[in-house]
């Protein structure tokens, strides 16, 4: 079956919005970006924008087909994650 969007600009998402699609609090949406375990967002104008390719890539990550499936790759929860603040660590500061 075609895609419906396919050859349409992409849509982009408020927070609320882009919380709404992935059934999470607009709340969690911003923790999960203050933490860096959330969606790939933009910032266009002084506001935050979040694709629905990457909203749909970001919830893709946590798909499992039993609980006992291992992967890499998968959905943190919103909070501090420690392996994360080292890698940010070492990242060179923006002035």
């Amino acid at each position: 079956m075609p895609d419906p969007l396919a050859g349409l600009p992409p849509r982009y998402l408020r927070t609320t919005e882009a919380a709404r699609f992935l059934s999470l609090s607009g709340r969690t949406l911003e923790k999960h970006r203050t933490y860096g375990t959330g969606p790939a967002y933009r910032k266009i104008g002084g506001r935050v924008v979040y694709s629905v390719e990457d909203l749909q890539a970001w919830a893709d990550r946590g798909q499992k087909r039993s609980t006992s499936d291992v992967c890499a790759d998968e959905v943190l929860p919103a909070k501090r994650h420690p392996a994360r603040l080292a890698a940010y660590a070492g990242a060179p500061r923006r002035g």
